[in-house]
């Protein structure tokens, strides 16, 4: 959206004294828009949980700090686990010599069996022993896995580089399989989740271009992709939207933000929003007058749209002068508006 601004009036003021920068009112086609609200969220946010029990022993990071991929986050006790995984391989080192026993069995009692020194249910009790070594074995061998990858559980580290968004958990705590333990979220991607009412929806053309306001931030930005969520709530008789953002610079998950979705164009009498002076239930705008002086008008305004303007819907006509800047304006000798 292209603002006409008009030359600073040159009308005899005091020296040193800046002239309001003032905006030529003009009738522009403008997109007819519905708002909706919606939340700020990560694209990628990981709540990291505990896998097994034990006691916190270090905590490394704290809320806010910048992590990176695979970096240690926090330690859990490791000595009973390591004590499983000693027990486990025991287990499996004892069987696997007996499984040695077995095999040495059974070959021997099939050279006895081929000269006839043994019956047949001799060897076969033999077979039957070395086959139930070897799945003894299989067996152990992969609770002695289980028990080295229960091992690595221990340690917590990110899953990617992200920011630190929550530690639920303090030196010296519990854990337990499920419980959270650290948020994390990366803040090169995010996106918004707008909710538009059923009715809304079947108006919006989201082929166009989709604006969204961020007040936290004072940033407008237009969502480079837009993902209707197919499924509606039953209660609120609402549809949720993903707008991917393309710059979410200063962006944290959470906060508020508006989505201006476009459902046809329209020929508006359009101002700044930065024009606009709000005292109370007034709102107004500072005009030029013919000789230069600016007068605080009332005016009536409609729906904000994404790109910084404001319809004006009664209160001042096409190709009137108002000031960009309505507290300069208001604060500014007369001769010099």
């Amino acid at each position: 959206m292209l603002w006409a601004l008009a030359p600073p009036a040159r009308a005899g003021g005091p020296v040193g004294v800046a002239p309001a920068a003032t905006f030529v009112v003009a009738y522009r086609d403008a997109p007819d828009t519905v708002s909706a609200e919606g939340v700020v969220e990560a694209v990628r946010q990981s709540t990291l949980a505990a896998q097994i029990a034990g006691q916190i022993v270090e905590l490394r990071v704290k809320v806010g700090d910048s992590v990176k991929s695979g970096q240690v986050l926090l330690r859990i006790d490791p000595r009973a686990a390591e004590q499983v995984v000693s027990g486990s391989q025991s287990q499996l080192a004892e069987a696997q010599a007996g499984l040695a026993n077995a095999q040495r069995t059974f070959e021997r009692n099939k050279q006895l069996f081929e000269q006839n020194f043994i019956s047949k249910a001799g060897l076969d009790k033999a077979e039957l022993d070395y086959k139930a070594a070897q799945a003894r074995v299989g067996a152990l061998r992969a609770s002695a896995g289980q028990a080295s990858t229960a091992q690595t559980f221990t340690t917590i580290t990110a899953p990617y580089a992200g920011v630190v968004a929550a530690t639920s958990i303090e030196v010296g705590d519990m854990a337990t399989p499920g419980r959270p333990l650290v948020t994390v979220f990366d803040p090169a991607s995010m996106r918004v989740i707008a909710t538009l009412s059923q009715s809304s929806l079947r108006a919006v053309k989201l082929q166009l271009p989709v604006q969204v306001e961020v007040p936290a931030v004072g940033r407008r930005l237009t969502a480079r992709q837009v993902t209707l969520v197919p499924l509606a709530d039953s209660r609120t008789h609402t549809t949720k939207l993903r707008l991917e953002l393309a710059d979410s610079a200063g962006l944290l998950p959470g906060q508020f933000a508006r989505a201006y979705f476009a459902t046809g164009v329209a020929r508006k009498l359009l101002i700044p929003v930065d024009a606009v002076l709000r005292r109370s239930e007034v709102t107004a705008v500072y005009v030029q007058g013919a000789g230069g002086q600016a007068q605080l008008r009332q005016i009536r305004v409609g729906e904000a749209s994404g790109d910084g303007t404001i319809e004006v819907l009664a209160g001042l006509r096409e190709g009137e002068r108002i000031a960009l800047d309505p507290v300069k304006a208001g604060l500014l000798p007369a001769a010099s508006r």
